[in-house]
C-alpha cells in the first residue's frame, strides 16, 4: 500500500506560465495513478474516496465542506484570477475535468457517496458535458436514489428550454429509472422505496413554489412512484397545499385533480383535520377526507367489537372447562365413596387375611394412590380409606 498513490501524495503547481500544459498532465498522471491502482485489486470504496478527494480539491462545488474556502489548495477559481483564459476556456477545462472523473469511476455500486454525484452532475449540466457522461452519471445516481438528500437533489436547471427554475425533469427520470432498477442493476427494497418517496414528496414541496412550474409536470413526478410507496400520504398533501398557494389560479377541475392524487385514508388525524379546514380544497375533496375519518372510526369500532366478542368466547370457554373440571371430581369422589363402602372389614368381623386377600388389599390402595395422583389432590374419603387399609394390615393375625 506505500506505493500506491494517495490524494495527499498528488501536489498540485501553484502557478505556471502554460497552464493548458500542466493542466492536462496533471489530468493524465491521476487517471494513470487511478488505473494502476485498480490493477493492484484495491477496494471500490478506497478508490472512489481516492476520486471525490481529488475532486474536492479541483471543484469546491463537489466538497460538501468548507476545505476550499480555507485555500488548502489550487482550484481553477482561483486559477482564473491571473489567467488571462476567457470564461469559455475555464468551462471547457471543467468539462474535460468532468468528463475525465466519470471515466474513471470504479463500476462498483456505492463506491461513489450519491450525493458527489448529484454534485457532479449539476456541474455537468452547466457547463454542458456530452450526453454519453450525463447518463452515466444519471444511471448511477439512480442505483443509490435513497441515499441522496434533498439539498443536493435541487439542481437547477440550465436548459433554455426549460422553464421551471429547478430541472423537474432530472427528476423524474432519475425517479422512473430507480422504481424500474430490476435484479441485475441492483433491484430495490421497500424500505428504500419509501425514503424515495419521502424526498420526492419534500422536493415537490420545494419546487410547487417556482411560478413555472406546470400542473402536468408535477402530476408526472407525483405519478412516477407506485401507490405503496408512500406509507403516509401527508407529505404529499403538503405539497399539493403548497403548489395551490402557489398557483391560485389553478381551475377547480385542475383541483380535484390533485385532490384524486392523495389517498385519504393514508392521512394521519393531524393532516385530515388540516384538509377539513382547508379554504384551498374543493368541497367534495373536504367530503372524502371527512368520510374517510369516519369510515377509519368505524372500522375501529368494529375491531373492538370484535376483541370484546372474542373476550366473551373466551369466557364462556372458560366456565365450560370448569363445569367439567366440577362433574370429573364430583364423579371420582363418588368412585372413591363406593370402594371405601365395599371394603368396611371391621363391621364384618373379619380379623384375619390370606395371602390373596391381602393381595386384593394392597391392589385396591395402590388404585387410590393412582386416581390420587391423576387428579391432583387427596380427598377426605381417600385418606380415610388408606388409614383403614393400612391399620387392618397392621393387624392381621399370625398363624399359632
Amino acid at each position: 500500500m506505500k506505493n500506491q498513490s494517495s490524494p495527499e501524495s498528488v501536489t498540485f503547481p501553484a502557478k505556471s506560465p502554460s497552464p493548458e500544459c500542466w493542466f492536462d498532465d496533471d489530468m493524465d498522471y491521476f487517471v494513470k495513478t487511478i488505473s494502476g491502482i485498480k490493477a493492484k485489486g484495491v477496494h471500490a470504496d478506497l478508490i472512489g474516496s481516492i476520486i471525490t478527494h481529488y475532486a474536492s480539491k479541483w471543484l469546491p462545488d463537489l466538497s460538501a465542506g468548507d476545505m476550499a474556502e480555507e485555500g488548502l489548495t489550487l482550484t481553477l477559481t482561483q486559477f482564473e484570477e491571473y489567467s488571462p483564459e476567457s470564461v469559455t476556456a475555464s468551462w471547457m477545462k471543467k468539462r474535460f475535468f468532468v468528463e475525465t472523473l466519470v471515466g474513471v469511476l470504479p463500476p462498483e455500486k456505492d463506491s461513489i457517496p450519491c450525493n458527489f454525484l448529484l454534485r457532479l452532475l449539476k456541474i455537468a449540466n452547466m457547463v454542458g458535458v456530452e450526453a454519453t457522461y450525463r447518463q452515466e452519471l444519471e444511471k448511477r445516481i439512480s442505483w443509490q436514489l435513497d441515499q441522496a438528500s434533498l439539498k443536493e437533489l435541487v439542481i437547477p436547471s440550465f436548459s433554455h428550454t426549460c422553464e421551471t427554475l429547478l430541472d423537474v425533469e432530472l427528476v423524474t427520470r432519475l425517479v422512473k429509472r430507480f422504481v424500474s432498477l430490476d435484479s441485475s442493476e441492483g433491484a430495490r427494497s421497500a424500505a428504500a422505496l419509501v425514503k424515495v418517496a419521502k424526498l420526492v414528496d419534500s422536493y415537490l414541496a420545494e419546487a410547487a413554489v417556482d411560478a413555472n412550474f406546470s400542473l402536468s409536470e408535477f402530476v408526472t413526478l407525483v405519478g412516477a412512484l407506485p401507490s405503496h410507496a408512500r406509507a403516509t400520504d401527508d407529505g404529499l398533501y403538503r405539497a399539493i397545499d403548497t403548489y395551490l398557494k402557489a398557483h391560485p389560479s389553478v381551475s377547480k377541475q385542475e383541483r380535484k385533480g390533485l385532490c384524486r392524487l392523495i389517498d385519504s385514508r393514508k392521512l394521519t388525524p393531524e393532516a385530515s383535520l388540516h384538509a377539513a379546514q382547508n379554504e384551498r380544497f374543493p368541497v367534495r375533496g373536504v367530503i372524502q377526507v371527512l368520510l374517510s375519518e369516519q369510515s377509519k372510526l368505524n372500522r375501529q369500532k368494529r375491531e373492538i367489537n370484535a376483541q370484546h366478542m372474542e373476550i366473551r368466547k373466551l369466557k364462556e370457554d372458560l366456565y365450560r372447562l370448569q363445569s367439567q373440571c366440577n362433574a370429573i371430581q364430583v364423579q371420582v369422589e363418588g368412585m372413591v365413596e363406593k370402594k371405601k363402602g365395599l371394603f368396611k372389614w371391621k363391621k364384618f368381623g373379619i380379623h384375619g387375611f390370606s395371602k390373596g386377600e391381602v393381595d386384593v388389599v394392597d391392589k385396591t390402595e395402590q388404585e387410590l394412590l393412582e386416581g390420587e395422583a391423576e387428579f391432583g389432590r387427596h380427598t377426605p374419603a381417600a385418606s380415610e380409606m388408606k388409614t383403614r387399609l393400612v391399620s387392618v394390615k397392621g393387624k392381621s393375625p399370625h398363624k399359632s
